[in-house]
């Protein structure tokens, strides 16, 4: 696993996976919170989300409340213009603001750095460092102000209101990307109950150990790979295979720690990943994976593109084009867009080529075309170069000058073997399959009853040994 520069100014942070956040932020929040009159509890949220950003990001702070701001005051631009002959006007205007706070905060550097590379000038970096969560609270405005445009969304007067939802500390550094529409009414009024509470907390708690007891110790493996005196094929393997199931519990545990807080604090955010790793083609794993963002990209990019309801080239155009910003999105690196083109290809294989083919083969066999493509692509988006990327690919298929395994790499599969095989059963329904059964019956419900909350506060204090044991707490999505 590469650990980018950026990780070394980002170690103030307060992750969700920290004891700071755990054992001080977090509890001081909630006590004000609901102690707090009813008409005071947006200004408790916001002025947390802000000292919580505050915490990491001093100076970018400014520019998320520039961000918000500048979307609170296009929304009511866009309203006030709406019917007129320059009712786009104040769209665009909200695109080009929001999009190029983005773009020179993330892109910048790249773009010199390609410009230097094919004219051979000697363009001084910037050296910028990009501010945590800008992609995600980017998308958001710009789904505010589209919305407000299209009609499907009623501007927000209340500043207060709208800057809460931008910066809502629960999803603001890291996604799911909660829609305006989504939680319009909540922000005006919403409910608290004890079982909604209880839902958050125990889905909170299992989100923090999927980050913390899975994904953290498939990311110490991952820096054992990159620390190997000798790599092998079946290290290449293990090495790929850790790293994808690492970043599904990294950013799906920390998807599951923003939906459990939100719904403490009376929000419902939607889902933002549905067992991605069982899909039996592509195009279902992407429509399992970082829900958020593929319903983003399709309803603000793909659709008024024109979707699928146009003729074949331009169609495959549009993929194409969705899928290049979505690789784009994720980093100003060429393996991010490459790794986003590889999909492009895949997916209009798939549906063009492969359906028909995929339709008369055993489910196993279609899950194992899907999973092979999948180690492929983490492959590509792991790496720090292009060049990087092909060594760990030439590695998986002997194409390297290395042995198939070793004593070391033989050690290191036994050592990690347990924590694999939990995470590749926990990618999968079968645990909540298991759940579902036993609540049938009343004895069952009754045993739940008393073990689930038993098996939270267990896991809890299990995080808790090992945030306070252990260094090694990074969260990969931090860099998007």
């Amino acid at each position: 696993m590469r650990l980018s520069p950026l990780w070394a100014n980002k170690a103030n942070n307060m992750l969700f996976s920290s004891i700071s956040f755990l054992y001080y932020f977090l509890p001081v929040v909630l006590g004000l919170y609901f102690i707090a009159p009813g008409k005071f509890k947006n200004f408790i949220l916001l002025v947390a989300s802000l000292f919580f950003y505050f915490y990491g990001e001093p100076v970018y702070s400014l520019l998320m409340v520039a961000s918000i701001v500048s979307g609170y005051l296009h929304g009511l631009w866009i309203n006030r213009a709406r019917g007129g002959r320059c009712a786009k006007i104040p769209l665009v205007s909200s695109i080009i603001v929001s999009i190029g706070f983005l773009v020179f905060f993330k892109y910048t550097d790249f773009f010199i750095e390609n410009v230097n590379s094919i004219f051979g000038t000697n363009i001084a970096l910037l050296k910028i460092i990009m501010p945590i969560g800008i992609s995600f609270y980017t998308f958001q405005i710009l789904s505010y102000t589209i919305d407000v445009y299209r009609g499907e969304a009623k501007v927000q007067r209340n500043i207060l209101n709208f800057a809460t939802y931008v910066s809502l500390f629960p999803q603001l550094i890291a996604g799911p990307i909660v829609r305006y529409t989504d939680i319009e009414a909540e922000l005006a009024h919403r409910t608290h109950s004890f079982a909604d509470i209880a839902y958050g907390i125990n889905r909170f708690i299992m989100g923090l150990a999927k980050k913390v007891i899975i994904a953290n110790t498939l990311g110490e493996l991952g820096k054992v790979f990159s620390n190997a005196n000798e790599k092998t094929v079946l290290f290449y393997w293990i090495n790929a295979i850790a790293f994808m199931l690492q970043i599904y519990f990294d950013f799906s545990g920390y998807s599951d720690m923003a939906i459990g807080l939100g719904r403490i604090f009376g929000f419902h955010f939607l889902e933002n990943f549905n067992y991605p790793f069982i899909s039996k083609s592509l195009a279902e794993f992407w429509r399992r994976w970082h829900m958020s963002l593929g319903t983003w990209f399709r309803d603000y990019v793909y659709i008024p593109m024109g979707g699928n309801r146009v003729s074949k080239p331009r169609w495959i155009w549009n993929i194409s084009v969705v899928w290049f910003l979505t690789g784009f999105w994720h980093g100003a690196q060429w393996n991010f867009i490459i790794w986003g083109l590889y999909y492009a290809v895949l997916l209009i294989l798939e549906k063009h080529l492969f359906n028909k083919l995929l339709e008369k083969l055993h489910p196993a066999a279609r899950h194992i075309y899907v999973m092979f493509f999948l180690v492929i692509s983490f492959v590509i988006f792991n790496a720090n170069s292009i060049n990087e990327a092909l060594v760990n690919l030439k590695g998986m298929f002997f194409m390297l000058d290395v042995p198939f395994t070793s004593f070391e790499t033989n050690y290191y599969l036994g050592s990690y073997a347990l924590v694999m095989t939990i995470a590749v059963i926990g990618a999968t329904p079968a645990a909540k399959g298991i759940i579902s059964r036993i609540n049938r019956y009343n004895m069952g419900r009754l045993a739940l009853s008393v073990f689930e909350p038993a098996v939270h506060v267990a896991l809890f204090l299990l995080v808790t040994g090992y945030l306070v044991d252990g260094s090694f707490n990074p969260f990969l999505y931090f860099r998007f």
